[in-house]
C-alpha cells in the first residue's frame, strides 16, 4: 500500500434546502484515502455517509450543495471545477458502485453491451476490443459463464451476479478511486464474502484507493484499513479497523459494537445493548455535542462542540469531552438493556403451535402462447418441496439460507398468502386450511405476520391508532373505546409513548414503524408470529432494541415466533432451534447452542465461514460456494446441494438422496457423510 493520498477532504460541510432553509447534513469532515488504502464510513441512517460518498461524486442534486471545505482528488479541486474540467475524471479516474445494481443497470440493454459502452466512450475502444475486454472483466470478477452473462438481460441474473457486473463496469477504466455505496448490504451472507474477497483482491493488484460506506462492523473487519464513525453529520472518531474494533474511545462507537449480536451469544443469559433514541432530524441538531441526549455519560460540558482530538491512549482522534476517561478505563460507557427477561418466564402451558409434515409448494411457470397451442406441460418451481418442521411453544424456530431456499414461501403458506400443493400443516391441533379461504377467525387471531420493509404494511393514511385499532376490534371483537385502551398499552408494551397514537406513518422513523408493526402483530396475543427479515432493513442499534423487544414479548406472552433471517448472528441469538434450507429442502436441524459445534451440514460450514468477522485482527477463510442457486425449476436430482458442495462424494451425491443422520447431541444432517467423519473434517 502506498502512502500517497488520492483523496483529501478538508473541513467539507454539505447542506441541504428545504424550502427557504439551507440545513446542515454533514458539517466540517475532513480525512484523506491514500492508494491501495480502503476506509470505511460507518454510522446509522442518516449520519452523513451517502452524502459523503454523493459530494465526491458531484451527484448531491439541486436541492444539496457544498457549502464550506475541499475535495482534492489527486491535485484537481472536486467542488470548484466545472463539469467540463472534470468530465474526464468521471468514469476513468473515480468510480461508483452503488448499493442496488437493478436500479443502476438499463433493464432494457444486454449486460455487456453497458460495459463494452464505457469502454468505447472512456478509453476510445473499437467494438470487437471492447466486446473482449467485457469477456475479460467479467472473468476477472468471477463471473460463471461470462460470455452468457454477457449476452444476458439485467432481470435474467441473480442479484450477486449484478453487483458483480457493476464492479466489473466500476473497474474497467481502472480507476484511482472506488467509491462503494453499501454494495453487498442485500447480498446473502455467501455472495457477500465472495465479493468482499473480491474487492480486497483486486484493491491489491491495482493498488485502488477505496472509500467503503457501510453500517456493517464485519464488513469493516474484513477489507478495511482505517474506519470513519460518522454521526449526524459529524465524525466522532477515526482510527485504524483494529483500533475502532478493540479500543473504540466515543461512546456512539461503543454502542455501535455492543449492539451487534455475535455468534455464540444468546438471548438467554445475555442482553444486547441499546442506545436510546434517534439520530435528530435536519434541522434539529444540538448547538454542542450532537450526541449527548443519547449519551449516557454526558456531563454539562457537552453543550459544547467537542474538538476532534487524540485521545490518550493514542489509538485514534475523538470527538468527545471525555474521550480521556474512556481511553484510560476510568469511565464505563454502559447502555442498559431496556428490560431482563429470564426463561422462567416464558409460559409453555400449550401443546406444539405448528406442526408441518412434508410441505410441498410448487409453481406453474408461465407458458408462452406456442408452448400453450403444442399442449407442453407447464414446468414447475419447487419452491418448497417435502419440508417438516415444528415449532413449540415459547420457543423460536429460525429459518436461514440463501435466497431461493424457500424460507419465505414458507412463511407465507403458513399465514395463508400461498396455498400449498401436499403436506399438512396443523395449528394448536387442529388441520390448518391451505390458502386463506377456510380460514376462521379464531384462526386468524392465531397466526400474525411482521414483514421486512413496516413502510409496505402501513397505511400511510390511517394514523397509528387507527392501524392498531382495527384487529382489535375485527378479531377481538372489542368496543372502541375498549380498543383505544388497548392501543396505549400495546404502544407502550413496545416502547412507544401514548401519543404514537395520533402519527401518521411518515412521522415515524424506521425502527418506530417496525416497533408499530410488532405492536399490530401481538394486538391478538396470536400463538405463531412470524418474523420474515424483521429486522435485517433496521441500523444495528435499533435492531438490538427490536431483538430485545421481541424477546422480551415472548417471554410475556409464551408465543410461538417463526423468525426468518440470512443473518446467521442474529438468528443465533434469538432461536432456540434453527432449520437450514436450500433449494426449497431442509438439510439441518440444530439447537442455536450446537449451531457452532461439529458436525455441520456442508452447507451449514459454509454459511458459517462467510459471515464477515468484525474483528480485522483475525484471519478468516470463507468456503466459497462455486455458482449460485440452481433454478428451482431443474432442482439437480440426488442431494439438492451437490452441485456446488465443497466435499462432493461423487456419483452417490449426483444419483441418491442423502438419508437423515441424526447426531447425540440432537442436531439432524441430511448428507451422505457419517457425522463422525464430517466432525473431524470441521474441528
Amino acid at each position: 500500500m502506498s502512502n500517497q493520498s488520492i483523496l483529501t477532504v478538508s473541513n467539507l460541510t454539505v447542506a441541504y434546502r428545504r424550502d427557504r432553509d439551507w440545513l446542515t447534513a454533514v458539517r466540517d469532515v475532513s480525512f484523506n484515502v491514500a492508494a491501495g488504502q480502503t476506509v470505511g464510513l460507518v454510522g446509522e441512517s442518516g449520519s452523513g455517509k451517502s452524502t459523503i460518498a454523493l459530494a465526491i461524486m458531484r451527484y448531491l442534486g439541486k436541492n444539496g450543495r457544498v457549502t464550506q471545505g475541499n475535495i482534492d482528488f489527486m491535485g484537481r479541486d472536486l467542488v470548484t471545477g466545472s463539469d467540463a474540467d472534470l468530465r474526464d475524471l468521471w468514469g476513468n479516474h473515480i468510480a461508483l458502485v452503488p448499493q442496488d445494481p437493478l436500479s443502476s443497470l438499463n433493464p432494457s440493454i444486454r449486460v455487456g453491451e453497458q460495459v463494452a459502452e464505457i469502454l468505447r466512450q472512456h478509453e476510445n475502444m473499437s467494438q470487437n476490443a471492447a466486446n473482449a475486454r467485457v469477456r475479460d472483466l467479467l472473468s476477472m470478477v468471477k463471473l460463471p459463464d461470462p460470455e452468457r452473462v454477457a449476452r444476458s438481460y439485467p432481470h435474467q441474473i441473480s442479484g450477486g451476479m449484478q453487483q458483480r457486473v457493476m464492479i466489473a463496469m466500476a473497474l474497467s477504466t481502472e480507476p484511482k478511486l472506488l467509491v462503494m455505496d453499501e454494495p453487498t448490504t442485500a447480498l446473502d451472507v455467501t455472495t457477500e464474502a465472495a465479493i468482499l474477497d473480491l474487492i480486497r483482491d483486486l484493491i491489491r493488484e491495482r493498488d485502488t484507493a477505496v472509500l467503503y460506506v457501510t453500517h456493517d462492523f464485519g464488513v469493516v473487519g474484513r477489507i478495511c484499513d482505517r474506519v470513519l464513525v460518522l454521526y449526524a453529520g459529524d465524525l466522532v472518531e477515526e482510527g485504524t479497523a483494529s483500533a475502532i474494533y478493540h479500543r473504540p474511545n466515543h461512546p456512539y462507537t461503543r454502542g455501535l459494537l455492543a449492539s451487534v449480536p455475535q455468534l455464540g451469544q444468546s438471548k438467554i443469559g445475555f442482553q444486547l445493548q441499546s442506545m436510546p433514541g434517534q439520530i435528530p432530524a435536519l434541522g434539529e441538531r444540538p448547538e454542542g455535542c450532537v450526541f449527548a441526549p443519547r449519551c449516557p455519560v454526558a456531563v454539562d460540558s457537552c453543550a459544547t462542540w467537542p474538538d476532534l482530538a487524540t485521545s490518550a491512549n493514542g489509538d485514534s482522534r475523538v470527538r468527545c469531552h471525555r474521550r480521556d476517561e474512556i481511553a484510560d478505563g476510568s469511565l464505563v460507557v454502559d447502555y442498559s438493556a431496556e428490560m431482563v427477561y429470564a426463561e422462567g418466564n416464558r409460559h409453555t402451558d400449550r401443546d406444539t403451535i405448528l406442526t408441518a409434515d412434508n410441505v410441498a409448494v410448487h409453481f406453474p411457470v408461465t407458458r408462452t402462447m406456442k408452448q400453450v397451442l403444442r399442449r407442453d406441460k407447464p414446468d414447475l418451481v419447487k419452491a418448497v418441496d417435502g419440508v417438516s418442521i415444528r415449532v413449540e411453544p415459547g420457543r423460536t424456530l429460525g429459518l436461514v439460507g440463501e435466497s431461493g431456499s424457500g424460507k419465505t414461501t414458507l412463511a407465507r403458506t403458513v399465514v395463508g398468502l400461498t396455498g400449498r400443493s401436499s403436506g399438512e400443516m396443523v395449528l394448536l391441533g387442529s388441520e390448518l386450511p391451505t390458502g386463506l379461504k377456510g380460514r376462521d377467525l379464531e384462526t386468524l387471531r392465531e397466526i400474525k405476520y411482521v414483514f421486512q420493509n413496516p413502510e409496505e404494511t402501513l397505511n400511510p393514511y390511517l394514523t397509528i391508532g387507527e392501524s392498531l385499532r382495527r384487529p382489535l376490534m375485527r378479531l377481538r371483537s372489542l368496543s372502541r373505546r375498549e380498543a383505544d385502551a388497548e392501543v396505549a398499552r400495546l404502544l407502550e408494551s413496545v416502547r412507544l409513548s401514548a401519543d404514537y397514537a395520533t402519527r401518521y406513518p411518515r412521522q415515524l422513523s424506521g425502527g418506530e414503524k417496525q416497533r408499530v408493526a410488532i405492536a399490530r402483530a401481538f394486538a391478538t396475543n396470536p400463538a405463531l408470529l412470524i418474523g420474515d427479515e424483521a429486522v435485517s432493513a433496521l441500523d444495528v442499534s435499533v435492531q438490538a432494541s427490536i431483538l430485545n423487544l421481541l424477546n422480551g414479548l415472548q417471554a410475556e406472552h409464551g408465543n410461538a415466533i417463526l423468525f426468518i433471517s440470512h443473518d446467521l448472528g442474529v438468528v443465533s441469538y434469538l432461536a432456540d432451534d434453527i432449520a437450514v434450507m436450500y433449494l426449497g429442502h431442509v438439510v439441518e436441524f440444530s439447537s442455536a447452542e450446537m449451531l457452532l459445534q461439529p458436525p455441520h451440514h456442508p452447507y451449514t460450514e459454509a454459511l458459517l465461514s462467510a459471515i464477515p468477522n468484525p474483528d480485522p485482527d483475525q484471519e478468516q477463510t470463507a468456503i466459497l460456494l462455486s455458482g449460485d442457486v440452481p433454478s428451482a425449476i431443474n432442482v439437480p436430482s440426488g442431494c439438492p446441494f451437490h452441485t456446488r458442495c465443497p466435499r462432493y462424494l461423487g456419483d452417490i451425491c449426483r444419483e441418491e438422496m442423502p438419508p437423515w443422520r441424526d447426531s447425540a447431541e440432537g442436531t439432524r444432517i441430511r448428507c451422505h457423510i457419517p457425522l463422525n467423519e464430517l466432525r473431524s473434517e470441521q474441528l
